[in-house]
């Protein structure tokens, strides 16, 4: 009884550890810092806009087995992108929690490019809550997001999780802002920043930089504040399979590890 309690109040804790908008390997290696640089089917929970960045058919699931030692509280995610003549289309879906509580996420979204160098895209959700002895909850929302591509090297993002601000007894789901910036200074190696806000907390600041090492091998790194993270990441790209591993040391919480999988299905076919 005593572990379900500690359990039950790390859950509450870790909602502000780790925001939403915390999917994909590569996304948390880079310190959640990707708003101006969603360019994979994870982009579906982040920043639905960068959808539209992507020209294949692609599927893709993450997996956090054991978010500080405890398997309680492990989360999954799936993820897919359809491309079309009239636009990207997402669909997706979120697990987290055990039996005392637990949180599940249905997420279709749509993107596509306004101008040569303007997307945007938005996504509708439907979330529920479950705790035992309480009952189960749900509640419709809404994200939102935009990149502009100033050159081939330079990029502006934004997005809005949740800005219906949609309550009932069961559920808050928090409002949160993100804007973002992407560099490339060299080929493939990028450096990127974005600055968060949710509602009722400090600004938080995010900086990732994502460097080709060698073939097949892409290395990341990240940093954050409020709360301080640090996190680091490495992608091993090849054929259909963009295979994805982060690591995430919390000042207070320990480590947490993450992996998730890519599959590309044009290059399939090629």
């Amino acid at each position: 009884m005593v572990k379900y309690l500690i359990i039950s109040i790390l859950l509450f804790f870790t909602e502000f550890c780790f925001s939403q908008s915390s999917a994909g390997a590569r996304q948390i290696a880079l310190a959640n810092s990707d708003i101006a640089l969603s360019n994979d089917v994870f982009s579906l929970f982040n920043n639905p806009s960068g959808l539209s960045q992507i020209k294949q058919r692609e599927f893709g699931i993450f997996f956090s087995p054991s978010p500080f030692g405890i398997k309680e509280l492990a989360t999954g995610y799936l993820a897919y992108n359809e491309p079309t003549s009239i636009g990207n289309f997402g669909l997706g879906f979120m697990n987290y929690g055990f039996e005392l509580y637990k949180e599940n996420k249905f997420q279709l979204a749509y993107s596509n490019y306004f101008s040569p160098n303007v997307s945007f895209g938005f996504s509708v959700f439907y979330q529920t809550v479950k705790i035992q002895n309480y009952g189960t909850g749900g509640t419709f929302n809404i994200s939102l997001g935009g990149i502009y591509n100033f050159t081939q090297n330079f990029s502006l993002g934004f997005s809005v999780l949740n800005p219906l601000r949609v309550s009932n007894s069961e559920i808050n789901l928090p409002l949160q802002y993100s804007f973002g910036t992407s560099y490339q200074i060299i080929k493939q190696t990028y450096l990127i920043l974005a600055l968060q806000k949710e509602l009722y907390f400090p600004f938080s600041l995010h900086f990732g930089i994502e460097y080709p090492g060698i073939k097949f091998l892409t290395l990341r790194f990240g940093i954050q504040s409020e709360p301080s993270i640090y996190s680091a990441g490495l992608g091993i790209n090849y054929s259909y399979f963009n295979l994805d591993y982060a690591v995430t040391s919390h000042q207070d919480l320990g480590f947490t590890h993450q992996v998730g999988i890519i599959i590309n299905f044009n290059s399939a076919k090629e």
